[in-house]
């Protein structure tokens, strides 16, 4: 697995768009996600659909043809320099194959991030861009715009990426070790539904892989896991890193699913890493070339995220 092309960071002024890819977002939730933005010194613009509800599925962010349209145009417009998703949700999955992948690689690389439902055009701009891209807060999340610690670790990998080169989780071993490889993942159920669809990544052999899920029974993360290994997609990973498993149930009686489908790999494994559906989530860069020090709970990046 090869390390992916690296976007500029961001410098003071820059322009950001915010896109719905997926779920519908309160306004004042992207009033408030804006203000935060606002005062990093950029310069917010918001896509033409991002407060739409679809009429009959409520569940997205309007029609599948206007939340492509809105991330393509935020995408190819010039004068933008990165994309933010206002939340994650469902949807991805629905617009991404209306996309315009040509226009979107002419366009050049710039900074993408997003979370959670997002995992599925991170796979996307992964394999269809080669671009590294940045598993981090929605723009109009609760958990961002009301936590300090996800905002500025947001922000200094935004604008001064080798400040958080090595990123540090406090979380602890399930299985010791140190590996490299390129980092990869998502949210599990995501990286489980997308599998065999046309931008999904073939497996994580030689990868780092982080995964984290939201609202997922014991027994659906035990499905999803098996799935990946049934598949061989976890062939020749090099290492495991979990987030949060928010509302997964007790942790203690998600933990043996982990460690029966994930300890058994033969590589390290962190737990606690502190991404996804958390307070305080991290920034995690997904396609660049990194340690996982399991024992230490680091994951530190050769070079820095941005260029």
């Amino acid at each position: 697995m090869r390390e992916l092309l690296r976007p500029s960071r961001l410098a003071p002024g820059a322009r950001v768009a915010v896109v719905a890819p997926s779920g519908p977002v309160p306004e004042e939730r992207v009033q408030a996600g804006l203000d935060v933005l606002r005062g990093w010194d950029l310069d917010p613009v918001v896509a033409p659909h991002v407060l739409d509800r679809h009429g009959e599925l409520g569940y997205l962010a309007g029609t599948d043809a206007d939340r492509a349209a809105d991330l393509q145009a935020a995408w190819c417009d010039p004068s933008v320099d990165a994309v933010l998703c206002a939340r994650g949700g469902y949807g991805a999955q629905r617009m991404v194959d209306l996309l315009d992948w040509e226009a979107m690689r002419a366009a050049g690389p710039k900074v993408f991030v997003g979370f959670s439902d997002v995992t599925v055009l991170h796979q996307a701009f992964a394999t269809r861009l080669g671009l590294v891209t940045l598993y981090g807060p929605a723009a109009a999340g609760v958990d961002f715009i009301k936590n300090a610690r996800a905002q500025e670790h947001l922000r200094a990998t935004l604008f001064a990426p080798e400040s958080v080169r090595t990123v540090t989780s406090g979380g602890t071993a399930l299985v010791p070790g140190r590996a490299r490889g390129v980092t990869l993942g998502g949210c599990l159920s995501l990286l489980a539904s997308d599998l065999g669809t046309p931008h999904a990544r073939a497996g994580a052999r030689g990868g780092l892989l982080l995964i984290e899920d939201v609202g997922e029974q014991a027994y659906r993360i035990d499905r999803m896991l098996t799935q990946l290994l049934r598949t061989g997609w976890l062939d020749g990973v090099a290492a495991v890193a979990l987030g949060s498993w928010d509302r997964c149930g007790p942790y203690e009686a998600l933990r043996p699913v982990l460690v029966d489908r994930i300890g058994g790999l033969g590589v390290p494994v962190v737990e606690e890493f502190g991404f996804g559906h958390c307070a305080g989530a991290l920034t995690i860069p997904f396609g660049a070339t990194a340690e996982l020090d399991a024992d230490a709970g680091t994951l530190t990046l050769d070079r820095p995220a941005l260029r």
